[in-house]
């Protein structure tokens, strides 16, 4: 009788760390975030705009999680603003799309935005944003 329960304590357990993994496997370590520390309010914001532009589902909020994560680690947050704005809004018609659209600054931003955003799309098993 205690065996039985000690087994079944042992099967519970081990069904409770393949959860924990499976729900880990696609968020970065710890470490891998370190240094580009985002608000969450801009991380939610995010993964919102992200699920949204995946169909609103909720089975999108681990991917959209994880490509934040993913851009989070590889560049500053000043530049995710600034980047991220550029690319935005490139496609703004007349002067005031200009700002953002004309200069070589402008382009090579929003190029560097969309490969950045394409590369953790993929990564995190999403299709690439459009």
């Amino acid at each position: 009788m205690a065996r039985q329960r000690l087994h079944t304590g042992c099967n519970a357990l081990l069904a409770l760390m393949a959860a924990t993994s499976l729900c880990r496997a696609e968020t970065p370590a710890q470490d891998d975030r370190a240094g580009h520390d985002y608000p969450t309010a801009a991380r939610v914001e995010y993964v919102q705009e992200c699920m949204l532009r995946n169909g609103g589902e909720v089975s999108y909020l681990y991917k959209c999680s994880c490509a934040i994560d993913w851009i989070a680690a590889k560049l500053p947050y000043d530049d995710f603003v600034e980047w991220g704005t550029f690319a935005r809004n490139a496609s703004l018609a007349g002067e005031r799309g200009g700002v953002f659209r004309d200069s070589d600054q402008a382009r090579e931003h929003t190029k560097q935005y969309r490969a950045l955003e394409a590369e953790a799309y993929k990564t995190c098993g999403l299709q690439a944003p459009k």
